[in-house]
């Protein structure tokens, strides 16, 4: 079982979208997929119309194997089931504040259900904080969406520096741009300077500013599934071959 972390220390730069599609296509793709959403707020669960978790309250998701497993939820779609998070996910930092080994916490946690899945997919708040630190200590690769701005530039720039820092391994880190428009001058000397300074760090696909993804809301589903031949949806699906690929490469030659 490999673990895909949806992250980024910068808000509303499409890391909830980018998790369902994701989460969505590698189970399209033949995968068994689990999409853990561990923020608070919900916004996977709710574009899956799954109801909050009332089992998985407090820390009990670190600590009881159990009512972890009972709380998982099918999804709509084959392959793909869901986590659903509640209002007490927030204390999640407090808790494991309080534990010994925080780091490891999430990835003993997720070893419950290491034969039913493929592949975790982690939709996390956006925050550096310590439920942050055990995703990075946990995940196999943590892709990051960036905004071609000069605050996202800025954000992804501190988070490089935080990993070196915590010896935490870069080679995790792999951003990608987030929301593009084309048709800005700022856009585009951006993606090109970032392009300069992370190389191959950087993912090839680019997902578009699109209303296509505004409607998720409305439709309470992946793009893929309701504006499949759209270029967002296609760049999600571009997204999940690129990440695919590189969950393949690490350990055995099967994900599973």
């Amino acid at each position: 079982m490999k673990i895909l972390a949806c992250y980024s220390n910068k808000g509303g730069v499409g890391k909830t979208a980018t998790a369902v599609n994701l989460a969505h296509a590698l189970a399209e793709s033949g995968l068994k997929v689990l999409l853990c959403d561990l923020d608070p707020q919900g916004a996977s669960s709710f574009y899956f119309r799954i109801k909050p978790s009332k089992k998985l309250i407090e820390d009990a998701f670190f600590h009881d194997e159990k009512r972890f497993v009972k709380a998982i939820r099918g999804s709509d779609y084959p392959n793909l089931d869901l986590l659903p998070s509640n209002m007490t996910f927030r204390d999640f930092d407090v808790f494991l504040s309080n534990m010994k080994k925080s780091d490891s916490r999430l990835k003993k946690a997720l070893r419950a259900v290491k034969s039913h899945y493929d592949v975790v997919v982690l939709d996390c708040p956006p925050n550096i904080s310590k439920l942050a630190e055990a995703v990075f200590a946990s995940a196999d690769i943590i892709a990051v969406p960036v905004i071609p701005s000069t605050l996202s530039e800025r954000t992804l720039e501190q988070l490089f520096e935080f990993f070196e820092d915590n010896d935490y391994p870069k080679g995790k880190l792999l951003p990608f741009f987030s929301m593009v428009q084309n048709n800005k001058k700022l856009h585009k000397e951006t993606m090109a300077r970032l392009t300069h300074l992370y190389g191959k760090r950087l993912l090839n696909t680019h997902i578009p500013f699109a209303a296509e993804i505004e409607k998720m809301g409305v439709h309470r589903a992946p793009v893929i599934t309701f504006a499949a031949y759209k270029p967002a949806a296609k760049a999600y699906w571009g997204l999940q071959k690129e990440l695919r690929k590189r969950l393949l490469r690490i350990g055995r030659t099967t994900v599973r």
